[in-house]
């Protein structure tokens, strides 16, 4: 983990915040430096004099200005948790009150305020401003097609289930980058892929408690775990079910976002030095990937608005029937091919 977050301190192109905040950092270490008395063991170890006149100066001062020793400083500071305590917390769009205040025209794009309310007294300009500054995602910016000119048949009764798939992933992936998937379009489409059994492993899941498991599982992987476990998981569940709850307005923006985001990390992977045999299968992925999240944009956009109460009733029901399964510790795994027979537990490895 420190190793990553260390490399990825040598590539940030920083900005005039990163800036700020990197400079905070540098001197509260040495604050702290000078406020603590050093232990008899310790190195005698403070931040080196050039250093500390750029910092005074207000000069720019990266991770690679550093020496060998305030670089250890800092990755300690890392490594500790140290420096989580200064980045802001994150409040995720769909949990503000504008999210329920979402509005958009029969063809899916948005409107800047409601139509046919004479009551609304919020103007336009005042209105935008207002979604933008809430972070809530904008819309689709081109009318969304029938689902007729989609595809010829009628779809299938399980795309619900593969929408709650999708919102969790989602969700799990903006909770980790904490809001901030620009900054890494294509690691957090990656994540995405990683945590959807319906978008990373074209799966077909047929029931909720499948697809909810899965999604669990991957939560619990020696990939995430150290992020939170199952807890984590539990309130992705409760973050998936008041997303559906906002209705298909706001469920549109997300799987707006979602797609964005994919698209964004298909051009990141252009600029990827990898192999090319690796590029192809992770471009192939990507835009499989956007796809069926368009499609599921326009699947929601036909939808009855009462489905949208509905199916989140359902996700909450799952997730009390696992805590009631297995509490807090454990619960009903899946694999690619879901078993018929039997139960196994998850556990956090």
């Amino acid at each position: 983990m420190r190793e990553n977050v260390v490399e990825e301190l040598r590539q940030l192109q920083p900005d005039d915040e990163t800036k700020r905040k990197m400079l905070e950092i540098l001197k509260r270490l040495h604050s702290e430096e000078e406020a603590e008395p050093l232990d008899e063991d310790a190195d005698d170890w403070t931040l080196s004099d050039e250093t500390i006149q750029k910092i005074l100066s207000g000069g720019e001062v990266g991770f690679d200005d550093l020496s060998l020793e305030e670089k250890k400083r800092f990755q300690r500071a890392v490594a500790s948790g140290e420096l989580s305590k200064m980045i802001e917390p994150w409040d995720p769009w769909w949990l503000k009150p504008a999210a329920r205040t979402i509005y958009l025209s029969k063809d899916g794009t948005p409107l800047v305020q409601p139509m046919a309310k004479q009551e609304a007294s919020v103007a336009p300009e005042e209105d935008l401003e207002t979604k933008e500054s809430s972070g809530i995602p904008h819309g689709p910016e081109t009318p969304l097609p029938s689902l007729l000119q989609l595809i010829s048949t009628e779809p299938s009764l399980l795309v619900a289930v593969h929408l709650v798939d999708i919102v969790y992933s989602y969700c799990f992936t903006l909770r980790i980058y904490n809001g901030d998937w620009q900054s890494d379009a294509l690691g957090s489409a990656m994540v995405v892929l990683s945590i959807s059994y319906v978008l990373g492993q074209a799966g077909q899941p047929e029931t909720m408690p499948e697809i909810l498991s899965y999604c669990l599982e991957q939560t619990c992987s020696p990939a995430y775990r150290h992020i939170g476990g199952l807890q984590f998981g539990l309130a992705l569940v409760d973050d998936a079910a008041n997303l559906l709850s906002l209705g298909a307005p706001a469920l549109i923006c997300m799987l707006c976002d979602l797609q964005r985001m994919i698209l964004a990390g298909e051009r990141e992977l252009k600029s990827e030095k990898q192999r090319k045999l690796r590029k192809s299968e992770i471009k192939s992925k990507l835009k499989l990937a956007e796809r069926k999240v368009y499609f599921i944009m326009c699947w929601v956009h036909e939808q009855p608005k009462e489905a949208w109460s509905s199916l989140a009733a359902i996700v909450r029901t799952e997730k009390s029937s696992f805590m009631n399964y297995g509490g807090s510790k454990s619960f009903s795994k899946t694999e690619n091919v879901p078993e018929k027979e039997g139960k196994v537990l998850i556990e956090e490895m």
